[in-house]
C-alpha cells in the first residue's frame, strides 16, 4: 500500500493492540472499495438486503429560539471566527450554532463515497469544506489527509497528506485534533514533532504549508496529540507521554517553547477548552485541570479536581470521554466515567472560589447503561449529554439490527448557582454522532440508529427539541454499515446544512425548496 509524499515506513514488528486491530479492521476501507478520481463524486452505497423503513418520522419543524439568547461565545483572535474552527466548534467547544440548522421540510440527503473514515469537519472562510481521512499502511502506518470538499456538490478539490504515524497501542494516528486559525489555515501537528500551518488559496492547497520545529523541545520518542490557541497569542500543545506547553510563534527559535510535565500515571485523551480570561481547560483520566501561563509563556498548574475515572474504558477513552465544555462566564462540564453510573459534572472555573469548585455531580442514564464519548452541548446555564453505551470500537455492536442504548438528558444548573437538575431525559434514541444545538431554532441534532427491522441497519439524522427532549423529526439518511458514524462530530456549516463523517465518506441533510 502506497504511503503520501514519499514517506518511507521502516520495517518493524510492532504488534498493535487488540484496540487498534478493532479500529483498524473497521476503517480500512480501502481494501474494499475502489478509489475514486479525485473530482468524482459517488454516492455511498446502501444495504442490498434492507427491510422497508420510512424515510421521514414526525413533522417539519419551526423555529424555536433559546430565549434568553444564551451569551456569545468570545471570539477568540488566534481561532477562526464563529463556529467553524475545531471539532466542537469555538474555543468553548461549546457544540453550539448560532445560525439555523435543517428544519426538516423537504429535507434532501447527500452523500460521497470516499473509501476511508471521515472524522473531523472544519470549515474556510470561503465555506469550503477540510474533512480529514484516516488511511492505513503496512507495518502499523496510519495517516490523515486534508480534503478540500465543495460543500454543494461534496466533490474533492484537493487533498493533502499529512506526514504517516507508526501506531503503538493508539487507534488514530497523529493529527486528529486540528484548528483554523485566525488567518484561514489548518493548524496540525505533526509525527516530524512540529506544527504545520495549512493554507488554500483557490480550490486546492497550499502544498508547501508554514512549519514551527519542536525537536529537542519534547522527548524524541514524544509527540502532540492535542492544540489550541489561547487568547494571548499562545499555542497550547499536550504530548502523548504527559507534556503541556506553549509555543510563542512570535518568539525567536530557542525561545518559543516553553514545557511543564503533567502528573504522572495519567492518560490524556481528550481535547482543549480555552476562555478569554487565560485559561486553559483539559482532562486526564483521573482529574480535571486549569493552567495558565506565567509571564514568559510557561504553563502553570492553577487547579485541579480529581474525578472518579471508573474501572475500565466503556467506549473509547481512558476516564472521562469529554472534552471540557465551558459555559457562559463561570464554569466548566465534564462527565467522569464511573461505575456503574457516569456523573455529569460542573465546576467553578475561576482561578480562586470560595467554597467547593464542584457544582454538582448529576448521575445520567441507567446503572451499567452510561457512558458517552461526546463532547457536552453546553450553553450559559444549560447541558445535554448524550449516552453511548453500547457503541464502543467494533462495529458489530451496531450491524445487523443492533443498536444502542438509549438516552439524552437536559440539565440545567440552579439559579442560585450551587447545584444541578435534570430538566428531561429522552429514552427513545441514543446518540451516534456528537450532538450539536442550534441557538437559534431550538434543535439538537444528532445522528442516531433505529433497532431493526430483522438485519437492517437504517441510520437517521434526528432532531430534537431543546425545550421538552421530544424527538421532532427524523430523515433517513442510508441503511448500511457504511454510513455507521462512529461516534464522530455532526456539524452545521456556514450554509446552515448539516454534515458528518461516517466510515466510508461525508453525509449532507438540507431543507429543499
Amino acid at each position: 500500500m502506497m504511503v503520501p509524499n514519499g514517506a518511507q515506513i521502516m520495517k518493524t514488528s510492532i504488534k498493535l493492540s487488540s484496540l487498534t486491530a478493532l479500529i483498524v479492521g473497521m476503517l480500512i476501507l480501502s481494501i474494499s472499495l475502489p478509489a475514486y478520481a479525485v473530482d468524482t463524486v459517488t454516492p455511498i452505497p446502501t444495504q442490498t438486503n434492507a427491510k422497508p423503513v420510512p424515510f421521514f418520522i414526525g413533522q417539519a419543524a419551526v423555529e424555536n429560539p433559546i430565549l434568553p439568547e444564551p451569551r456569545s461565545i468570545p471570539r477568540n483572535p488566534g481561532m477562526a471566527e464563529g463556529s467553524w474552527g475545531t471539532y466542537h466548534h469555538d474555543t468553548y467547544q461549546s457544540d453550539t450554532y448560532f445560525i439555523s440548522g435543517p428544519l426538516g421540510h423537504n429535507p434532501i440527503v447527500t452523500s460521497v463515497l470516499l473509501g476511508h473514515a471521515v472524522v473531523p469537519i472544519t470549515f474556510f472562510k470561503d465555506g469550503l469544506i477540510v474533512a480529514g481521512s484516516l488511511h492505513y499502511g503496512d507495518g502499523g502506518a496510519g495517516w490523515w489527509q486534508l480534503n478540500l470538499i465543495d460543500p454543494v456538490t461534496l466533490s474533492t478539490l484537493d487533498q493533502f497528506p499529512l506526514p504517516v504515524d507508526i501506531l503503538e497501542g493508539t487507534f488514530y494516528p497523529l493529527g486528529a485534533y486540528w484548528y483554523v486559525d485566525n488567518e484561514d489555515r489548518i493548524v496540525v501537528a505533526t509525527t516530524e514533532q512540529s506544527i504545520w500551518l495549512v493554507s488554500h488559496t483557490g480550490n486546492a492547497f497550499n502544498q508547501s504549508p508554514l512549519k514551527y520545529d519542536l525537536k529537542g523541545e519534547i522527548n524524541g520518542d514524544d509527540d502532540i496529540r492535542y492544540l489550541a490557541p489561547d487568547f494571548g497569542g499562545l499555542i497550547w500543545f499536550i504530548t502523548r507521554k504527559g507534556i503541556v506547553g506553549t509555543l510563542n510563534k512570535e518568539a525567536e527559535p530557542g525561545n518559543r517553547v516553553q514545557t511543564t510535565l503533567l502528573p504522572a500515571g495519567a492518560v490524556y485523551d481528550n481535547g482543549i477548552a480555552i476562555d478569554e480570561d487565560g485559561g486553559i481547560y483539559f482532562n486526564s483520566s483521573k482529574a480535571m485541570y486549569r493552567y495558565d501561563a506565567d509571564q514568559n509563556g510557561v504553563p502553570v498548574q492553577t487547579w485541579v479536581e480529581p474525578y472518579d475515572g471508573g474501572t475500565h474504558v466503556k467506549v473509547i477513552s481512558r476516564g472521562s470521554g469529554t472534552t471540557p465544555t465551558l459555559m457562559g462566564t463561570d464554569y466548566v462540564t465534564i462527565v467522569d466515567n464511573a461505575d456503574p453510573q457516569m456523573h455529569v459534572l460542573v465546576y467553578r472555573r475561576a482561578k480562586d472560589v470560595q467554597g467547593n469548585r464542584l457544582v454538582c455531580a448529576v448521575p445520567v442514564f441507567q446503572p451499567g447503561q452510561s457512558a458517552t464519548e461526546n463532547s457536552l452541548i453546553a450553553t450559559d446555564k444549560s447541558i445535554i449529554v448524550g449516552n453511548n453505551a453500547g457503541y464502543g470500537v467494533d462495529p458489530k455492536e451496531v450491524e445487523h439490527g443492533r443498536t444502542t442504548k438509549p438516552g439524552f438528558t437536559r440539565i440545567d444548573i440552579d439559579e442560585d448557582g450551587y447545584g444541578c437538575h435534570i430538566v428531561w431525559t429522552n429514552q427513545e434514541i441514543g446518540p451516534i454522532a456528537a450532538p450539536k444545538l442550534s441557538v437559534k431554532n431550538g434543535l439538537i441534532y444528532s445522528v442516531t440508529k433505529d433497532k431493526g427491522p430483522a438485519n437492517t441497519d437504517a441510520w437517521y439524522f434526528t432532531a430534537m427539541d431543546f425545550y421538552t427532549g421530544e424527538t421532532v423529526y427524523k430523515v433517513l439518511t442510508g441503511p448500511g454499515p457504511l454510513y455507521n458514524t462512529w461516534v464522530d462530530c455532526l456539524y452545521i456549516g456556514p450554509n446552515g446544512r448539516a454534515y458528518w463523517g461516517v466510515k466510508s465518506g461525508i453525509v449532507s441533510v438540507y431543507d429543499g425548496p
